[in-house]
């Protein structure tokens, strides 16, 4: 069977980039919006409507913290599969792979035991409403039950697409996001489930995209190919994942936390401005999944030129990157700022039904979505950063420059001036300050790289 894979590490560069970047995009809108018919269906159909609808939501800041601590370390096997490949050391990539899989289950594990036992403390510590707090325990436990699936789905995704098939995933996703729909209806209209539906058509239908993928890993004919029976953790390939994800699972969480902080402050405007914000925030998450598709993409060329040790397509294939997520970044940003009224309409949001809210959102998409483009410079090089086996430099960076930035000016500025336009303005500076060290931190470590690699050649000459 012939195995749906790519090397980067020969040929022009743009258009194997976009090649590869389309079906990451398209996968993550597809995830928004088969998030979005969850609360669609749930709020149309169950019992509580809005009740269950915020009951979900008011999960979301728990799950992302916890969970982007796990995820991140798929980071680290992408990048581990990427320089092996680029390498063709298939040996070496028959390990990683033996020993992600594995890794992925027993992290699942400890993710759904966690999620179980800790789901009332957790909701308790966040502040959530009395009115949803059994329907959002009720969710969360249903939902991290699964969190196995989830696990193997991100894990396994990490190492197709560093092997250069980034299109199996959106198949897979797709199959599942409809599953996921159509239990959905079943669950909530059929049964009357309401949110405890909603997170067993999300954990089934993960489960489905999880069995896929292993499916597809066994039936690959080069190193990346699965055989259940040799699944072993092998501590050095185990090392190298834990080194370049454990940092990258720690910018995800903290990211979260700063986050939820901001979201306090937001809070303070009232319930019009919540809505605005949250108008404005589903649009922009859009946007953003169309700038962060090229962080994995930077991740991939990167890791295996580098692999292959073709270093100057190693700085070409980071500045291309960069190329297209500013292109992507400035359109994004633009349509979405002249396109406005019609995009906020689709929320409920508009200047004649509920002027403050609109007003609101407004400013928000001004000061965040307009110079997103920084932001997809960011992710850009933290990916190359990784793919070149330097994941705790853009950690430090990013947790100083952005959470940390945010979290002063959110007890500084903002205390001083508690204006919508001075809060928001914290995200495109931090972006700017964290963009600068970010790029300087690459040119760095690259030279390095340059300089280790002339000296071995000359060592081996002088030898």
């Amino acid at each position: 069977m012939k195995n749906k894979t790519a090397s980067f590490t020969e040929g022009p560069l743009l258009p194997s980039i976009i090649k590869f970047t389309v079906p990451i995009i398209l996968t993550s809108i597809l995830q928004l919006l088969f998030n979005t018919a969850d609360h669609m269906v749930v709020a149309e159909f169950s019992e509580y409507k809005n009740l269950a609808v915020g009951a979900i939501g008011a999960t979301n800041v728990i799950t992302n913290l916890i969970i982007n601590l796990f995820i991140g370390l798929s980071v680290g096997a992408g990048v581990s599969v990427a320089h092996a490949y680029g390498s063709r050391d298939q040996k070496n990539i028959h390990r990683i792979v033996h020993t992600v899989i594995p890794t992925s289950i027993v992290l699942g594990l400890i993710l759904t035991v966690i999620g179980i036992i800790a789901a009332e403390p957790l909701l308790s510590i966040v502040n959530t409403p009395k009115d949803v707090f059994p329907l959002s325990a009720t969710y969360m436990k249903i939902y991290f039950a699964g969190m196995t699936f989830n696990m193997v789905y991100n894990f396994s995704a990490s190492i197709l697409r560093a092997a250069g098939d980034s299109k199996k995933p959106l198949i897979y996703l797709t199959i599942a996001g409809v599953v996921n729909v159509i239990l959905n209806l079943i669950f909530v209209i059929g049964f009357h489930m309401d949110v405890a539906g909603v997170a067993l058509a999300t954990t089934i239908s993960q489960g489905v995209s999880a069995v896929l993928m292993i499916i597809a890993l066994m039936r690959r004919t080069d190193g990346c190919k699965l055989y259940l029976k040799k699944m072993c953790i092998y501590k050095p390939q185990l090392t190298k994942v834990m080194q370049i994800g454990i940092p990258a699972g720690i910018q995800g969480s903290i990211f979260s936390l700063s986050t939820a902080i901001i979201q306090s402050s937001i809070n303070s405007f009232g319930p019009q401005a919540l809505s605005g914000s949250s108008a404005a925030g589903n649009i922009e998450s859009y946007v953003y999944m169309c700038l962060y598709a090229f962080n994995q993409s930077a991740v991939t060329f990167v890791g295996q030129n580098l692999g292959a040790g073709k270093y100057d397509r190693v700085k070409k294939s980071f500045m291309m990157c960069i190329l297209c997520v500013t292109v992507v970044g400035l359109t994004g940003g633009i349509l979405v700022c002249i396109f406005a009224p019609q995009l906020l309409s689709l929320f409920g949001v508009s200047a004649v039904a509920t002027p403050d809210a609109y007003a609101h959102a407004l400013i928000r998409l001004a000061c965040i979505c307009l110079p997103y483009l920084l932001c997809g410079i960011i992710d850009v090089t933290t990916g190359a950063l990784r793919g070149i086996g330097s994941s705790a430099t853009p950690m430090i960076i990013s947790i100083v420059g952005i959470c940390a930035f945010r979290v002063i000016w959110n007890y500084t500025a903002f205390a001083a001036y508690p204006t919508a336009v001075c809060l928001y303005l914290s995200f495109p500076i931090s972006w700017l300050i964290t963009c600068i060290c970010q790029f300087a931190a690459f040119l760095i470590i690259y030279k390095k790289h340059m300089k280790a690699v002339s000296e071995c050649g000359l060592l081996s000459a002088e030898q």
